[in-house]
């Protein structure tokens, strides 16, 4: 399946349906006077957050979405028909943008969140409701109000519980393969990953959703490489599991590039806990890997914990030490405040 996370929509809710003139011309009934009903009211344009969905495919086939009109009013009183919503239906962590690109509009993140965008048109008033005492048979009916219509943008940031990042090849795709059910693409070239992954990870009974995205080189913020525009899917994460591949030739300066990306990326990413892992300890000797771990312990201030996605050591270790940072950071969010507008700060 295809991977989009970015769209640019218009949206347009319905008019509202005109009223009507009529009068009432029944055999026996002297005095008829005005029926015309009201116009109905236009369609609205809603956008809601469903589950099972993970990407805004669907919206590079279809950029254009209109409500319907209302229907006219019509004699005997009848209110026209409403127009039909347009409902547009988008994954969790969906953004809405004006069109600006940074307005924000709304953020979906829960499934069954709904936010109607636009409301369609009132329908026009018919001519019964202009009657009065000194005008028993008026000839004048509203037209329906027109519907508004915009340009959005749909930004989507997986929700993931931890996510994966690294330099190109340090590890991450075998990673996320090797502790889940995911099944990323793993080859030995550089940005073999070119879109987000993720994938379900169970231990000791806890369960949390880890997300790989394509690696980041020298001045991926200025846009070398593939840039850093996917550091926006671990935005949402609790903690950050930095990959350092124990088989380059300098990791100090492997781990000083991913780090100066993060922060030049800012948006609170460099504020997260982060676990720092050296990856590919099967394919070095013990001592190197003991040297290069001093190393980086000594330029970022914490042990590195050592791993092999290929044999499976220290894999739990790190599943642990993930487990334990967002379990921390739920049980802040669940303790934080609530304010009087419903959210915590």
């Amino acid at each position: 399946m295809q991977f989009l996370d970015e769209a640019k929509v218009f949206v347009r809710s319905g008019n509202g349906g005109n009223g009507c003139v009529s009068f009432r011309r029944e055999k026996f009934i002297e005095f008829g006077g005005p029926n015309g009903g009201d116009g109905g009211k236009g369609g609205d344009v809603i956008v809601e957050c469903v589950a099972n969905l993970n990407t805004l495919l669907d919206f590079r086939y279809q950029q254009h979405f209109k409500a319907k009109k209302g229907g006219n009013g019509m004699g005997q009183n009848r209110t026209g028909a409403g127009g039909a919503d347009v409902v547009l239906k988008v994954p969790p962590g969906t953004q809405i943008l004006d069109e600006d690109g940074e307005t924000m509009i709304a953020d979906l993140t829960e499934p069954g969140q709904r936010i109607v965008l636009l409301e369609g048109g009132n329908g026009g008033f018919g001519n019964v409701k202009f009657k009065t005492s000194t005008n028993r048979a008026p000839r004048r009916a509203n037209p329906g109000q027109p519907g508004e219509e915009m340009y959005i943008w749909l930004r989507l940031k997986l929700i993931g519980d931890a996510g994966i990042i690294g330099l190109p090849n340090a590890g991450k795709s075998t990673f996320l393969a090797t502790v889940s059910a995911a099944k990323p693409k793993i080859a030995d070239y550089p940005f073999t990953t070119l879109i987000p992954n993720l994938g379900v990870v169970r231990i000791d009974g806890f369960d949390f959703v880890l997300a790989d995205i394509p690696g980041l080189i020298e001045g991926a913020h200025e846009g070398a490489g593939i840039g850093d525009r996917f550091l926006g899917h671990v935005e949402r994460t609790a903690v950050l599991l930095h990959l350092v591949d124990a088989t380059g030739e300098d990791p100090v300066e492997a781990y000083e590039i991913v780090r100066g990306e993060v922060e030049a990326y800012g948006a609170g990413l460099d504020e997260k806990p982060e676990v720092l892992v050296l990856s590919k300890a099967d394919a070095v000797p013990r001592d190197e890997i003991k040297k290069k771990a001093r190393a980086l312990k000594k330029a970022s201030g914490v042990t590195p914990l050592i791993v092999s996605a290929a044999t499976g050591e220290g894999v739990q270790e790190v599943l642990r030490a993930l487990a334990t940072e967002i379990q921390e950071e739920r049980a802040r969010e669940k303790a934080a405040p609530v304010t009087a507008a419903g959210w915590r700060p």
